[in-house]
């Protein structure tokens, strides 16, 4: 396969192959307005049996892509310690899996020594050397097809270390960045086995440190409902040279599990009468944040609602004539008060 030649040289540092559309960015703003309003729902991270069926589909739904067998009810029967009847590699799969979710939380997109750890958890005693970079070549094949011809071993750790380098200091939206990292990991294969499932998690990890609602997410489970659109949007990247079908194959997957996640909630509470019929405003989302941190900054209220720093700054304003803001002392160092 073709494609990826920013990957090639080592002079100039690397820049991923992605052209930045309209759309792309059009796509952004669509799940900011959706995760805004998620996050309106919840007091801080979902309820603890929302956040447990959450991660069953995910780890479900990311192990029957790679054609695990166990069913929903068989990895919460492993996760609650129960002893499940099934092939031996499949209930490791999901043993594994369900280790490395659980580790989810203390590692550091951007490590090198973390990406190999979650790789050793996820796939101890599946192959040799779980948590190490190839040694030798390797080919993807879907059928009788070849669809992807990897990087040489020798290139393997130059091409993760550059990758998570630029990760840890690129300045682009965390939504496209977990994207391109996701898809760069499956075109470097930096592993024997595995990479399928280490690029679902390492793009959880990459959202879940821009928001922690995202660790809980199941982006996997909408993936495993249209596997092909997810292949053909890695082998279009792949031959064009540019990263841009498999981002927006991405994008449209966290929004339609956003959409999901948003309808399962209004039917639940509408059964109990809890819902108002109205969502929730951008300016009642920022008056939501700063009635419970007042130390909010506009730099950490855009990260939060996935928007420009300026665009927030102008809301700010506008609440503040509008007085239903009151700002105390300095910028740097005073607070926010909600009238």
């Amino acid at each position: 396969m073709t494609g990826h030649a920013e990957h090639s040289g080592h002079d100039a540092p690397y820049s991923p192959p992605l052209s930045i559309t309209p759309a792309l960015l059009s796509q952004v703003a669509g799940i900011a307005e959706a995760l805004g309003r998620w996050c309106a729902r919840q007091d801080a991270l979902p309820s603890p049996r929302l956040r447990r069926e959450n991660r069953i589909h995910t780890i479900q739904a990311s192990l029957a892509i790679e054609r695990n067998s166990l069913s929903v009810e068989q990895v919460s029967a492993l996760l609650d310690g129960q002893r499940v009847i099934g092939p031996a590699r499949d209930i490791q799969e999901v043993r594994n899996a369900i280790a490395a979710y659980e580790a989810l939380a203390r590692w550091n997109p951007t490590d090198r020594a973390h990406l190999l750890e979650a790789h050793g958890l996820l796939m101890a005693g599946l192959i040799d050397a779980p948590g190490r970079f190839r040694g030798g070549g390797v080919d993807v094949y879907r059928g009788d097809q070849l669809v992807h011809m990897a990087p040489p071993a020798s290139r393997v750790s130059g091409l993760v270390d550059d990758l998570l380098k630029w990760l840890a200091t690129s300045d682009w939206h965390p939504l496209i960045l977990s994207c391109v990292v996701h898809d760069e990991l499956e075109f470097i294969h930096p592993f024997a086995d595995g990479n399928g499932r280490l690029g679902r998690l390492w793009q959880t990890l990459i959202l879940s440190h821009w928001n922690p609602l995202l660790a809980w997410l199941p982006i996997e489970e909408v993936i495993r409902s249209r596997q092909q659109g997810y292949y053909d949007s890695l082998g279009q990247a792949d031959q064009q040279g540019d990263l841009a079908p498999f981002v927006a194959y991405q994008l449209e997957a966290i929004h339609d599990a956003l959409r999901s996640e948003i309808s399962s909630e209004k039917g639940s509470e509408i059964g109990s009468e809890k819902v108002s019929a109205k969502a929730p405003s951008l300016d009642e989302l920022i008056l939501q944040d700063l009635s419970s941190d007042p130390n909010l900054s506009a730099r950490l209220l855009a990260e939060r609602l996935g928007l420009s720093k300026r665009a927030v700054e102008k809301h700010l304003a506008a609440l503040q004539q509008k007085g239903r803001l009151l700002r105390h002392g300095s910028p740097r160092t005073g607070c926010w008060q909600v009238l």
